[in-house]
């Protein structure tokens, strides 16, 4: 049998979808670094929205192989670690005016994406249904209303604050609890549907 060509994957719709994420996540980034976050926050959330809806798709579409799925969930992996690892430390650093305190932060962040993800893609859902440790796309869902205090509070105080945030949700990714995948209820999914709007909205207006 023929193997595949590499650019052969990106005709499959759930790759599009994650790719359509990591676009997404670029601009997160990029606003992050030149600091027009209201934008970055919009980038995030979008991000989390594409990356449940390559999962949900994908479930659906009907003559996916086995290798199709295999190389999308990896696809996904490498994306994960970008939208919620590399792009939360950025913004972390980028608030923190790049000050090299905030290097530690910014590392354990991505360190625990990386072994977060590393886990899952050993053992997989713990009993087939719960994650172990906060799911990475908590962060980013959780972030983006942590950031909402920034126009409420002064600079330094909310700094500390964003710090606090990233690291403690750091710490809850490599911990032992058990989550439930939120993807996979209908319910999660239109909340999110309707989250993704609001944040757009909401970051929206500040940037007009």
């Amino acid at each position: 049998m023929k193997q595949p060509t590499i650019l052969s994957y990106t005709k499959d719709v759930p790759n599009l979808l994650s790719l359509s994420g990591l676009a997404c996540t670029v601009l997160a980034i990029y606003f992050s670094i030149t600091g027009l976050y209201a934008a970055a926050m919009i980038g995030m959330v979008w991000a989390v929205a594409f990356d449940w809806a390559d999962g949900l798709v994908a479930r659906k579409l009907k003559g996916r192989t086995a290798t199709d799925a295999k190389f999308g969930g990896q696809l996904d992996v490498v994306i994960d670690i970008v939208s919620y690892g590399v792009t939360p430390a950025i913004l972390l650093l980028s608030f923190g005016d790049f000050e090299p305190l905030f290097l530690i932060g910014a590392f354990i962040m991505m360190a625990a994406a990386a072994i977060r993800l590393s886990y899952f893609s050993t053992y997989g859902l713990a009993g087939g249904t719960k994650y172990t440790g906060l799911a990475l796309d908590n962060n980013s869902l959780i972030l983006v209303s942590v950031f909402l205090l920034h126009t409420i509070l002064s600079h330094e105080v909310f700094t500390i604050i964003l710090y606090i945030s990233g690291v403690g949700l750091a710490i809850l990714n490599v911990s032992e609890i058990k989550t439930p995948k939120l993807s996979g209820n209908p319910r999660n999914v239109y909340l999110l549907g309707a989250y993704t709007l609001g944040i757009t909205a909401i970051y929206g207006l500040e940037l007009i």
